[in-house]
This record gives C-alpha cells, sequence and structure tokens, in this order.
C-alpha cells in the first residue's frame, strides 16, 4: 500500500507496518536544501614523509572510505518502523528493551546553539561515565536533527542522516566498556528551525540504568557566534573548551516546530567493534615510515661512497699512468744507458779477463732489471686493466720464459677475448700464480711439452698449465718449501680456487679458476673491513695424485 507522508514523499507499508527504505530516501533533505560540506584534509606531513608514506597515505583513505561505507550501508539497511494510528499493535515499551517502541520518554530535548543561522553548524559534545567492573547487557542511542546531524562515539563516526521525521535508532552494546566515553554530534541546519534531540540508554547487569539526554548538560560550538573557539579533532578532545557554552533547549520533546511525533523510527543494525588490521595501526605505519627513512638514509650514504670511491679510483688511475709514465721515461732511460755502457766497457776488455767477466755479469742483470721493470710498468699502467691485455701479457711471458728450456710451449687461447675489467690485484697476483706454475714445471716436471690454455667460462676465468712431465707424489714433496700452498692460497685471497691433478709418468696440471665477478672477500671490499679480517689459515692445496718416484719434488 502506498501513500504520501508530510513531506510527500511516497511511502510503503507492509503487513504489520516494516518496510525497508532505498538509500536515495535515507538522504532526502527537507524542502528548502542544503549545502554539502567538503571533508577536511589534514596538513601535508611534509615532502618527505609524504613521498615515504604516500602507501600508508593511500590505505588510510580507503579505510576512511570503506568505513564510510559501512555507516551508509548500515543505514540503508535499517528496519524502518511507522507510527500508523490505524496500527494497534503499535509498541509503546520502554526503548531499552523493546527495539522500535514509539515510547519517547528515554529522549531529552531539542537543542542548539544560542543563535540559530542558516547554513549554520553546531558541534554538540558530552562526556559520561560508565561504572567500573559493571557489565553491560545492552546500549541504545536514538537521535534525529533538523536537518542534517553525523554521531560519534569516542571518536568513531557511528552514522549520519538527514530527516528529521525519522528517528534513528543505534544498538551500541557492543562497543562500550566501564569508563569514561565521549559523544559528540555535528549538527548542519540548512534554513529556518534547526536543532538535534537524542536519548541514550545503558542497562547494566545488576539492574541499572545510565541515561544521557540532550540538555544543557551538552557544550556545543556554533558557526557564526562570536567567542567560541574551534578545535582540531574535537570529536575526541578529552576536556571542555572554556569558550565552548552550554547548549540552549529550543523545545522539549513533542513541541515546537517538531509537535508532531516521529513517523518512522530507523532501526540500525546492531554496531560491532571495529577491529583494525595490524598494517593500519599507528604504530605500525610509524615502523614503516622509520624504516623507510633509515633504508633512504642507508641509500644515500651508499650512494656517496660509491661517488667516492669512484672519484677515488679516477684519481688512483691517473696516478698510476702518471707514475708508468715516469718510470718509463725517467729509470728507462738510465737503466737502457746503464746497459749500452756496460756493453762499450764490455768491449774494450780483453775476453776472459776478469773485469769483462764483471762487466757481462752487470749487463746481464741490467737487462734482468729491465724486464722486472716492463713487468711493473704493465701492472700499474691502467690501460692494461683488461681480460685481453692480461691474456696477452701472459702468453708472452709463458713463451719468453720457455725459450731457453727444451719445452716446447703451447698456447691453447680463446680467439677472442673478452675486454672486461681485470684489476690491478687481481691480474697481479694470478700473474704471480702462473709464474710460480711456469716455474715449477721448468724446474722440476722435466717434460718437453707444455700447454697454456687459457679459457672465459661463464663468469669464470679458466687459466690451465698443463705438462708432459713425470708428476709428482704430494706425501713425498718436501714439507719446508711452500710453492703448491702458495698457489692455493693466492686463488683462495682472490675468492678463487686451484685445482693440481698429478699422476706419475703422465705430467701435472694446475687449474687456477678466478671468479670474474666481486665476491664478498675479494680485493674491492672496504679497507675498515680488510682490517677485520682475521688472517686466513694456511689452506691445503687441492691435489689429485698417485705415487711416483721420489725425486721428483716441486718447490
Amino acid at each position: 500500500m502506498a501513500w504520501l507522508g508530510l513531506s510527500g514523499e511516497p511511502c510503503y507499508a507492509r503487513g504489520d507496518s516494516l518496510i525497508m527504505r532505498t538509500s536515495q530516501e535515507m538522504f532526502t533533505a527537507k524542502a528548502g536544501g542544503r549545502e554539502r560540506r567538503k571533508p577536511s584534509w589534514r596538513a601535508s606531513l611534509g615532502l618527505v614523509l609524504c613521498l615515504l608514506g604516500s602507501g600508508l597515505t593511500r590505505a588510510g583513505w580507503a579505510q576512511s572510505q570503506e568505513g564510510k561505507a559501512l555507516v551508509e550501508m548500515r543505514h540503508a539497511n535499517a528496519i524502518v518502523v511507522e507510527n500508523n494510528p490505524l496500527n494497534t499493535a503499535t509498541n509503546l515499551q520502554d526503548s531499552l528493551t523493546e527495539r522500535g517502541s514509539y515510547n519517547f520518554s528515554d529522549m531529552g530535548s531539542w537543542i542548539w546553539g544560542a543563535v540559530t543561522r542558516d547554513r549554520q553548524t553546531c558541534r554538540f559534545w558530552k562526556s559520561f561515565e560508565i561504572p567500573d567492573g559493571a557489565g553491560i547487557v545492552r546500549a541504545r542511542l536514538r537521535i534525529t536533527a533538523d536537518n542534517e546531524y553525523t554521531l560519534y562515539l569516542d571518536g568513531r563516526e557511528l552514522g549520519r542522516d538527514a530527516e528529521w521525521r525519522h528517528l534513528y535508532e543505534y544498538d551500541l552494546t557492543a562497543l562500550l566498556s566501564p569508563g569514561r566515553h565521549i559523544l559528540a554530534v555535528d549538527a548542519y541546519n540548512s534554513s529556518r528551525e534547526a536543532g538535534m534531540i537524542l536519548g541514550f540508554q545503558i542497562g547494566l547487569a545488576d539492574g541499572r540504568v545510565v541515561k544521557v539526554k540532550s540538555d544543557t548538560s551538552w557544550v556545543v560550538g556554533a558557526d557564526d557566534v562570536p567567542g567560541w573557539e574551534p578545535v582540531r579533532n574535537w570529536q575526541k578532545m578529552s576536556a571542555l573548551p572554556a569558550s565552548w557554552p552550554p547548549a540552549t533547549v529550543v523545545a522539549s520533546c513533542g513541541s515546537g516546530p517538531w509537535a508532531v511525533s516521529p513517523w518512522y523510527i530507523d532501526i540500525v543494525p546492531p554496531m560491532t567493534r571495529e577491529v583494525i588490521p595490524f598494517w593500519q595501526t599507528g604504530w605500525f605505519q610509524i615502523t614503516v615510515l622509520a624504516v623507510l627513512g633509515l633504508l633512504i638514509l642507508v641509500t644515500f650514504w651508499v650512494l656517496t661512497q660509491l661517488a667516492l670511491h669512484t672519484k677515488e679510483q679516477r684519481l688512483l688511475q691517473r696516478e698510476r699512468a702518471r707514475i708508468a709514465r715516469d718510470i718509463h721515461d725517467d729509470l728507462g732511460m738510465r737503466m737502457t744507458q746503464m746497459v749500452l755502457q756496460g756493453e762499450v766497457a764490455q768491449s774494450e776488455m780483453p775476453p776472459g779477463s776478469e773485469l769483462h767477466t764483471h762487466l757481462s755479469q752487470m749487463c746481464e742483470d741490467a737487462r734482468g732489471t729491465l724486464r722486472a721493470m716492463d713487468e711493473v710498468l704493465w701492472a700499474i699502467n691502467p690501460r692494461r686493466d683488461n681480460l685481453r691485455e692480461f691474456t696477452t701479457y701472459v702468453c708472452r711471458y709463458a713463451q719468453a720464459f720457455l725459450k731457453d728450456t727444451a719445452i716446447q710451449c703451447t698456447l691453447d687461447v680463446e680467439p677472442e677475448m673478452s675486454t672486461i675489467a681485470f684489476n690491478l690485484p687481481l691480474r697481479r697476483n694470478l700473474l704471480l700464480a702462473v709464474k710460480e706454475a711456469l716455474n715449477n714445471a721448468a724446474k722440476h716436471s722435466h717434460a718437453t711439452e707444455l700447454v697454456l690454455r687459457i679459457r672465459q667460462q661463464n663468469e669464470t676465468l679458466l687459466v690451465e698449465v698443463r705438462d708432459n712431465g713425470q708428476g709428482f707424489e704430494p706425501t713425498l714433496a718436501n714439507p719446508e718449501r711452500n710453492g703448491l700452498a702458495n698457489l692455493t692460497q693466492r686463488m683462495q685471497e682472490l675468492g678463487g680456487r686451484c685445482h693440481i691433478t698429478s699422476q706419475p709418468g703422465k705430467g701435472c696440471s694446475v687449474e687456477l679458476f678466478m671468479p670474474l665477478v666481486n665476491r664478498r672477500r675479494q680485493l674491492l671490499r672496504l679497507d675498515w673491513w680488510r682490517k677485520l679480517d682475521p688472517l686466513p689459515p694456511k689452506p691445503e692445496p687441492s691435489i689429485t695424485s698417485a705415487r711416483h718416484p721420489a725425486d721428483s719434488k716441486p718447490t
């Protein structure tokens, strides 16, 4: 059955007068219209915190929107009880025990600010106490306002609506506990008469009832009224502002412009205690912000260290290039002159004389010094810090070293070796390891052939020195000599490894594996970390061998 209410809107009754309203009707304002106020946004916390907490802010905004959506959904699902004069079964029981009751003895008076104006907002505030240790059986609150209201309990929004002919009933049993609580109502008047009326009853387990009504015990902060002080988050304030005056009673319940009893009672579904996920709690968000801030500080520190390290490397390479030029142009020239002068003096001495022998030895030592100087120049020249230059130098060294021996040197090298960076500490120590392996082969292997194999396997460099000599037995090697142990230790310090394979009569193979990607224990780590590292224990070489004659002993 359809009929028109006082405002002319269509209403629908069914059976015993229980009907459902649509969400559009829930927000119908009284004639004359009203203006919606935009929500107040929180002040910015600064550019850095905004950048750090943008995700958390969006999560909080989404949570706020979700909470408002839940409030509106509860109102949209409210059961409406009609005060139909033809209905003889109208509920007149106490509202604390019966929901939807038309017994208004629990209601207070219509209250507002001392001055009523159009487009005016009034903020009502009141605190109440629930005795300690008291059990709460049920708590019912009923409210309406002309024209619009928003209800808060302890800072939490419970509901809002905009039709004074409807009385909105809330079940707050699950939200209350013994102690002090704050009720707050944000009411808005679009035009003409204005007022807010509220009744709240809390039934305790011992039979007592705590009652809160709209009366002059409330304080109000009204717009366009001089003297009152705006308070941020006033819904949560714990003390009364001195500038907020008591509310003014504009009419008693059932009198004045609102003499007609409410036509409808909207029974809002029971409220439940809000459970906030831990990632939306304040302590978690503060912790995340602190961690993000720490990560940004660490990132800035790392970037600064990298910039300083890059600058130091650039200056170091420049200094290495200068030293290489000075050694080549100065010391190299002097040593060359010394060799030439020695050879001239040697040619003037009779062959076989003691002085001729001494001059010949001096010239040979000078040439050895020149060769050693060439190696130093190759090591410190930054233009040689790549894998291709290392491969070229090692091959030339092996051929020159074995040229005066009975060993035929065979090179097995990739035709297109990579130019990947290969810095000074790595190539210098790897060169020393190769020289040690070549020296052992020349002195002890009695080999006729030696193969120098250099291969790049993914991110690892393999250098193998393999001969066809008589091999050796590691258990019979002289313990006072540590050539093999030095090989293994040197490779481990560089982050690589050394593998030696030997069999009697089948020669010896020394495999040196060097990672081309820096690892935690390589030489590029910070100096202070190197100082904190204790000296590594002397490693045992990795050797695969079998017994052979005892006269073959590596150094």
